[in-house]
């Protein structure tokens, strides 16, 4: 599974989810424009060696795309890499599981419309814009392949939803 994500990531929005899938026996690889970069979470409660820059990956070599929240999406959707790189999943409806602010990568990537999601309180009405049907839920799962979450107290239920998601 790739994970796109820079520097003022969640820091929990990415360990949590991560361990949950390396618990479950997927692989998470890091991506960001550089390859061995170190990148820090906005709570300065984790840093992340990235895996893999990303000029150097193809989407088509992962199976699904996992878009940490914080600052992170945000300025990766300022690199239009980043952003044909999560259409790709949205297109090829691979699973994309994006929690609190990742889903403004989604937006800007113009993937969202006709899809049930949710997202933190302050990107909802964006991704409204996008034409998501936005709810205000702790997970929304949309045709079993885009899991969305709010906010790290949701971690849980996105965990439980994109797991059972990677079994199908």
């Amino acid at each position: 599974m790739a994970c796109v994500i820079t520097d003022m990531f969640e820091d929990v929005e990415y360990t949590e989810p991560a361990q949950a899938f390396q618990d479950a026996g997927h692989e998470v690889v890091t991506i960001e424009k550089e390859k061995g970069k170190k990148v820090t979470g906005k709570n300065k409660e984790a840093t992340v060696t990235i895996d893999a820059g990303i000029d150097d990956v193809k989407p088509e070599d992962f199976d699904a795309l996992f878009i940490p929240g914080g600052f992170s999406p945000d300025q990766l959707r300022a690199d239009d890499r980043f952003v044909t790189f999560a259409k790709h999943f949205m297109d090829e409806m691979k699973p994309v599981f994006a929690i609190c602010h990742g889903p403004q990568l989604l937006i800007t990537a113009k993937s969202l419309e006709g899809r049930k999601a949710t997202g933190f309180q302050s990107i909802r009405v964006d991704m409204e814009y996008a034409k998501a049907s936005v709810v205000d839920e702790e997970v929304a799962v949309c045709k079993d392949q885009l899991v969305t979450s709010r906010q790290p107290g949701d971690i849980p239920a996105f965990n439980r939803e994109a797991l059972k998601v990677l079994e199908k």
